[in-house]
This record gives structure tokens, sequence and C-alpha cells, in this order.
């Protein structure tokens, strides 16, 4: 009962946001970060899994609080990781079944905030040193650049 309110909140939730974003988003140029995870899972064919940061200053954060959450993308869903580090957001995808995530969501929110997001400005800032590759995605809005700590074997199970 608990998970079927959380969903149903948490779904209103996302729509009211996504409608306030996209009204402020019409007026930039910059693309959703929604938009560019989903263009680049599309323009890798739907990978078993992939990972890469993507630059706060080249999208528009409209995925902001969510740390744990299912993406639908082509005919595949996938469970996503996700963690702003500064100056980057931090995806991980990994292509599963749709679960309920609301509680992974919560409790992940819930140790970023206690641990005052410190270990994820340490991590941003350890990823400008470390990342050692970059992909062009294609969005509407043009062209962005992500970022990977080595080149990915596209279609790896592993």
């Amino acid at each position: 009962m608990w998970s079927l309110f959380m969903t149903s909140r948490n779904m209103l939730e996302l729509k009211i946001m996504s409608s306030v974003i996209q009204r402020l988003h019409s007026k930039s140029k910059k693309p959703l970060a929604s938009e560019v995870l989903t263009c680049y899972l599309l323009q890798c064919k739907e990978p078993p899994w992939t990972s890469y940061f993507v630059r706060y200053s080249s999208v528009k954060d409209d995925q902001w609080g969510l740390s744990h959450f299912n993406w639908p993308a082509g005919n595949s869903n996938y469970h996503i990781l996700r963690t702003g580090c500064y100056p980057f957001i931090k995806y991980h995808c990994s292509k599963r079944h749709h679960q309920d995530l609301a509680l992974e969501n919560f409790l992940m929110r819930l140790i970023k905030i206690t641990n005052l997001c410190i270990p994820c400005l340490l991590y941003g800032l350890a990823a400008t040193q470390l990342i050692r590759h970059e992909e062009e995605v294609h969005t509407q809005h043009g062209p962005v650049n992500i970022y990977f700590l080595y080149p990915e074997d596209k279609g790896s199970l592993h």
C-alpha cells in the first residue's frame, strides 16, 4: 500500500516538475539532462549498461533530486543511478525491468544529505583529473559532450 502511494505521489511530483521545467527550458538553448540521457542511450543502440559524466554547464538539470529511478529509452527500461558531483552530473545506466525504486531513491538522497554532499563534491573534483575519453551526443538543441573515465566497449555486458 505504501509503495503504491509513494509511486503515485512521485509520479505526480515528476509531472509537475517536468511541466515547470519544460516551460523554463523553452527559453533556453541548452538541452535537458534527460534529453541527453535518452539521446545517448538511443545513439548507442540501447546498450546493456553505460556510465558517463555530463557538465552542469552543458545542460538544464531537469532530474534534480532523483538518485535512483527508472528511465524508458526506445524499447528498453533502464535503472539510473544519478548524482550531482560538481562540476558534473554522473549517470550509471543498467538495462533492467521496471521496478519500484522509490525507497532506494529516498535512501540515496538521505545518505547524500546526511553526508552534506561532500563525497559527491570530492568525486566530481577527482573526475576532472581522471576523465580520459569524451563523446558527442546529438540532441535537438545541438551536440553535447559527455565524458568517461575510459572508453567503453559498446554492447559489453561488463
